[in-house]
């Protein structure tokens, strides 16, 4: 399943009828839904994938990381932004087992209190998009956070707080597509679970195995 799901676009949009792109990567080895299914696969700048898809469910495996079948050829697949077609560095996934990359948040405003647990609405400064957060940890004036969704991902009776603007600072995740960068290196990623497809930029603080952390974090990618 999770070479099915490393093809999927990852944008977790919901029009495909499941939850997020981990859902419908199942769903597809269940043989619940076809690959069509998704609306982005059909763009051309995923041309091939529904080909590559359809022979792992064929029990022909892909099994290099970070490439994609095109016209049956295997090639390197180049990873781009959805909104902004800048070339990325690599993919940022989540952690083994979560549902999102870890993200972490300072809110501008001082008077909102928050806990473990809670969920909060935010929009992050430099991003038009309001997000849905569960708030993992609370340290010092920053809060980690994984994404949860916008409104219809969560059902209309979720509580939330309202906590306005914020900035991220930081995102923790595992780089599935591309190249593992070094510690200090200045980077273009893209996180997985963006509703946009946009190309962040920030510098790699800590980097074990394929697992990395990034702060620094900017939306104006040079």
């Amino acid at each position: 399943m999770k070479q099915i799901y490393r093809l999927l676009p990852g944008l977790n949009c919901g029009e495909c009828g499941c939850a997020n792109c981990m859902q419908f990567a199942a769903a597809l080895a269940a043989g619940q839904v076809e690959a069509s299914g998704c609306p982005f696969l059909l763009q051309d700048r995923f041309k091939g994938r529904i080909m590559a898809i359809n022979e792992i469910l064929s029990g022909l495996a892909i099994e290099e990381e970070g490439r994609a079948v095109e016209a049956g050829t295997l090639v390197k697949e180049e990873i781009v932004g959805l909104i902004d077609h800048l070339a990325a560095d690599f993919v940022l996934s989540p952690l083994e087992g979560e549902t999102s990359c870890k993200e972490d948040l300072h809110i501008f405003d001082r008077n909102i209190q928050v806990e473990i647990g809670d969920i909060i609405r935010y929009r992050p400064w430099g991003c038009p998009v309001t997000h849905f957060a569960e708030i993992l940890e609370v340290n010092h004036g920053i809060i980690t956070v994984h994404i949860v969704g916008p409104l219809h991902r969560i059902g209309h009776d979720m509580k939330w707080t309202d906590a306005g603007i914020c900035m991220v600072v930081a995102f923790e995740g595992l780089v599935t597509k591309g190249d593992v960068p070094d510690v200090g290196a200045t980077v273009r990623f893209l996180p997985e679970h963006c509703m946009m497809g946009k190309v962040h930029s920030g510098v790699i603080v800590h980097s074990e195995g394929i697992r990395v952390r990034i702060e620094g974090i900017d939306l104006k990618v040079w």
